[in-house]
């Protein structure tokens, strides 16, 4: 039996724009050392195989030193290691894959087509390939299919499966059925997927395993499987990541605003990156969404709260009252009623609320 580590889209080097300074040099730190932390996992876990598939650097000239530390990270792994490069950490002159110096357990693939690399020990081959440019319009799977020779073949990429475009190595479904391979191992897609079979194929990808924003929300990692002396892979998620981006919707209609969002809380929080929407109806100061971010501020790695509420019907009533306040709402309502999208209605109910904060001389913050 095979034990192997399947990652992909670390992202080293990226810059975590949206952070603070400070933070946002941490995170880069953390990420960093997100190898080493894997190299002690791959011990910790007796893994033989670790499979990389590709974006393991932003770009394709990232810092030196991010690139000694990945080597040397790696090379502390007491397993071999494979790496086909992606689309951002392309492989070509000057990029981290010919200048850094690798360890001798570490094989990365550089060739823009599938090559093959023995595995005898193991009965194995790794079939991969680099993306030789950050764009790759053709599959590097196609026409390919593993001999039937008794061993187990694996294929390691960095592409999308019927991708909407033919830019970042597409994958066609009958190409992975007929590969005759025993797992694919692919990244490039940032949400980790469930194992998918295709004829006898078992294809996955991790995702990324820390996510950089909140478009990667949600538990990061890995997968751990293994691969039976009969060729049956299983596979285990492994979430691996320090922090999480989460989003969390939370209706204040007819609540206190700070309680609502302190009861839709998990216990845990400290570690995360959150970004709270406040939805629902509330009267005419909002929600308070400063307030409640700077009162629930230090439960978090990071915080942003977003007012999302719209002005309570029975505010609109007063349209009807012989007064500057009744004109000013009659003017916004109409608008509002013409409005197409939820997003200018809701830039309406904003006007509404401050201007009736200036016409009662309160202030909304």
């Amino acid at each position: 039996m095979i034990r192997f580590l399947h990652g992909a889209d670390f992202h080293l080097d990226s810059a975590f724009g949206a952070l603070p300074p400070g933070q946002a040099a941490a995170r880069r730190r953390e990420s960093r050392e997100l190898a080493l932390r894997l190299a002690d996992y791959v011990k910790e876990h007796g893994i033989d195989l670790v499979l990389l598939a590709g974006d393991l650097f932003d770009s394709a000239s990232p810092f030196r030193e991010t690139g000694e530390q990945l080597a040397a990270a790696l090379g502390q792994m007491r397993a071999r290691v494979f790496i086909s490069p992606g689309n951002h950490d392309w492989y070509g002159p000057g990029s981290p894959w010919e200048t850094v110096d690798w360890p001798e357990n570490v094989y990365v693939f550089k060739e823009n087509r599938l090559t093959a690399v023995e595995v005898p020990e193991r009965n194995l081959v790794i079939h991969g390939a680099a993306f030789s440019g950050p764009e790759q319009p053709e599959s590097l799977l196609a026409g390919f299919t593993a001999p039937a020779d008794g061993k187990c073949h694996i294929g390691l990429l960095h592409g999308e499966l019927d991708g909407a475009e033919a830019r970042y190595g597409p994958i066609r479904r009958e190409e992975a059925a007929a590969s005759g391979l025993c797992y694919l191992a692919l990244g490039h897609v940032h949400k980790r997927t469930a194992p998918l079979t295709l004829g006898r194929t078992v294809c996955a990808w991790p995702g990324c395993p820390e996510g950089r924003g909140f478009d990667e929300l949600g538990e990061k990692g890995f997968y751990e499987g293994t691969i039976s002396d009969g060729g049956e892979v299983s596979l285990t998620f492994v979430p691996f990541a320090r922090h999480r981006y989460e989003v969390l919707e939370v209706d204040v209609t007819g609540k206190e605003p700070r309680a609502a969002v302190e009861a839709a809380l998990p216990p845990e929080t400290a570690g995360d990156l959150y970004r709270i929407l406040l939805t629902g109806e509330t009267g005419e100061g909002g929600a308070g969404a400063a307030a409640i971010q700077e009162a629930l501020a230090d439960r978090f790695y990071a915080l942003e709260v977003r007012d999302r509420t719209r002005m309570a019907e029975d505010l609109w009533r007063r349209a009807e009252e012989d007064s500057l306040r009744g004109l000013f709402l009659r003017e916004l309502r109409q608008r509002r009623k013409q409005a197409e999208t939820e997003a200018e209605r809701a830039e309406i109910d904003l006007a509404a609320r401050f201007g009736l904060a200036a016409l009662d001389h309160r202030d909304l913050g």
